[in-house]
């Protein structure tokens, strides 16, 4: 519900703080006291059209705030986390109008465009009244509301997916045809292009792979003589190891005589000798290695040819050849074995089609029996309100050559207000007080399925007074039972009936060269004293006094 409205400098409200309470909250005042600029006001908060004329004269800006305390489950909250906002705690809407007519909307001080603040207030607040766009005639809320009356929203969220289903049934039924048109129509060069790729099997990376090995074998074929030369120097026919080997053991006999001069030379030789022969080894491993197969690089030099040709022929990455063979592979297999695929499909797309068409002419079945039941409450509710010549009807259009998301069902609802006249849809055919009382005939049937937490109805008693007036209070009390209610009202009798009785007034400040817009919460005597004037008009007299206090005494009852 609305918990508090601030209003700072807005036409003729300077400051302004409105603490609302639950239930019934009447506003009443004289004509021109600013009783339209509040909701003006409100309305611009919730995302109505913003207006520079909007704006206090002499303030370079103006600004409305609304705090609501919703349920976390509300709607609203699945708004704010859509939309990467501020989901948790209390929701604020603010709303800055500027001078120059710019304006900037704001959700829980977070900064939003005019349209998301629109949405999530939509979800928050109704306002109807006489003459009023926002109030919610539109037919295309007319299903909704009707479904919410039937209980009949968990039939809806089904039929919703059954539809996604069967668009997507759809959708692959239609992807597979125009695959297969498609490949029908490359069908022979499809047939030799995977022909041709099965055969030569490439797969990812080989080409990186065979280069690699290629250019290695090319390198070794050119240093494979210099590590022969090399090796037949270390250990070939006239390799010196032979020589220093027999040099050691002669030297090694003349050891005892002489040691002091053999043995550093002994010991040197055989290093030398242990080098060699590491040289050797070191020698025939690099060998080994730099070995190749002159048949090998041949392959290899064909295969790469093969690879790169194959690449240059379908325009493509040699790496993606096996990729594109598997495509066309796929593709071959769709030509051959796509009807049967076909059938398939659309079976299944029939199957999606059949049920949602039997989902969806059960729920039209349901919306009828429901729209039965809402015609006769709201119809029981007309007469008190001085329309008992009036009949409201729910007209369902099903139309199962045009489905939807939500059916097959175009609901509207229509009213005839006098018997013989051509009956109509409900914003065509009611002038403005008896479109405010239809619709407030609605919301009492609606009140507890399908409305906002916070109705507002703007002097939806015009025109009308003593028992009609009467009818409205109690209606309007009924309905502020189940949800938040605010009323702009002239008649005594809706003021009587109020929760919270708020007096609009405009008071002269600076000497009267200035006015100002004022609210203050009235209690008890103040009360009645409001209600007489209502009652009597500029004079309010003992009679006045007298009658209030028997509407004040009749609402309690």
């Amino acid at each position: 519900m609305l918990a508090r409205l601030s209003i700072r400098d807005i036409v003729l409200i300077e400051r302004l703080d409105i603490d609302f309470s639950s239930g019934l909250a009447v506003l009443t005042g004289e004509t021109g006291a600013g009783k339209s600029i509040l909701l003006d006001a409100f309305a611009l908060a919730l995302g109505g059209r913003g207006d520079a004329d909007l704006v206090r004269h002499g303030a370079d800006h103006g600004q409305v705030t609304a705090v609501f305390e919703v349920p976390r489950a509300h709607p609203s909250f699945a708004l704010l986390t859509d939309n990467g906002l501020d989901a948790t705690g209390e929701m604020i809407l603010r709303r800055v109008q500027f001078a120059d007519g710019r304006s900037r909307a704001f959700i829980n001080d977070q900064s939003v465009s005019v349209q998301t603040l629109k949405a999530v207030g939509a979800a928050l607040v109704e306002i109807h009244g006489q003459h009023d766009e926002r109030a919610l005639v539109d037919a295309a809320t007319h299903r909704r509301l009707l479904d919410a009356f039937g209980g009949l929203d968990r039939e809806v969220a089904a039929l919703d997916a059954l539809w996604a289903a069967r668009r997507a049934a759809r959708a692959a039924l239609e992807a597979h045809r125009e695959g297969m048109e498609k490949a029908a129509r490359d069908a022979d060069y499809l047939r030799h292009a995977s022909d041709e790729l099965r055969k030569l099997r490439p797969e990812p990376g080989e080409e990186t792979a065979l280069a690699e090995r290629r250019t290695a074998m090319m390198a070794g074929e050119k240093i494979s003589a210099d590590l022969r030369e090399a090796r037949d120097a270390v250990s070939g026919p006239h390799a010196p190891v032979v020589a220093l080997a027999g040099a050691v053991r002669r030297l090694e006999r003349r050891a005892t005589s002489a040691p002091a001069l053999v043995e550093p030379a002994v010991r040197a030789i055989d290093a030398a000798i242990n080098a060699l022969e590491e040289a050797d080894q070191h020698l025939n491993a690099a060998l080994a290695a730099a070995d190749f197969d002159p048949l090998e690089l041949e392959r290899i030099e064909e295969r790469l040819f093969a690879l790169r040709a194959a690449a240059r022929k379908y325009a493509s990455p040699v790496d993606d050849l096996a990729a594109l063979a598997e495509r066309f592979a796929a593709e071959v297999a769709l030509i051959d074995a796509g009807h049967e695929q076909l059938a398939g499909l659309e079976q299944a797309a029939a199957d999606a089609d059949r049920a949602f068409a039997q989902a969806a002419e059960k729920l039209s079945a349901a919306r009828k029996k429901a729209a039965a039941r809402l015609d006769k409450a709201v119809n029981a509710e007309l007469a008190p309100l001085k329309l008992e010549r009036a009949k409201f009807s729910t007209q369902i259009d099903a139309d199962a050559a045009a489905p939807g998301p939500q059916g097959i069902d175009r609901v509207a609802f229509w009213v005839q207000t006098n018997p013989g006249t051509r009956p109509g849809p409900l914003m065509k055919v009611a002038s403005g007080g008896e479109l405010s009382r239809f619709l407030l005939a609605l919301k009492v049937v609606l009140s507890d399925r399908g409305s906002a937490p916070t109705l507002v109805f703007d002097e939806i008693d015009t025109g009308v007074g003593g028992a009609v007036a009467d009818a409205i209070g109690a209606r309007l009390a009924r309905l502020a039972a189940k949800v938040q209610v605010m009323a702009v009202t002239h008649a005594p009798q809706v003021a009587a009936r109020a929760d919270q009785h708020l007096l609009i007034s405009k008071d002269a400040l600076d000497k009267g060269k200035r006015v100002a817009t004022r609210v203050a919460a009235l209690a008890n005597d103040h009360r009645r004293e409001e209600i007489a004037r209502m009652l009597a008009g500029a004079e309010i007299t003992k009679e006045a006094r007298a009658a209030a206090e028997r509407l004040l005494r009749g609402a309690e009852m």
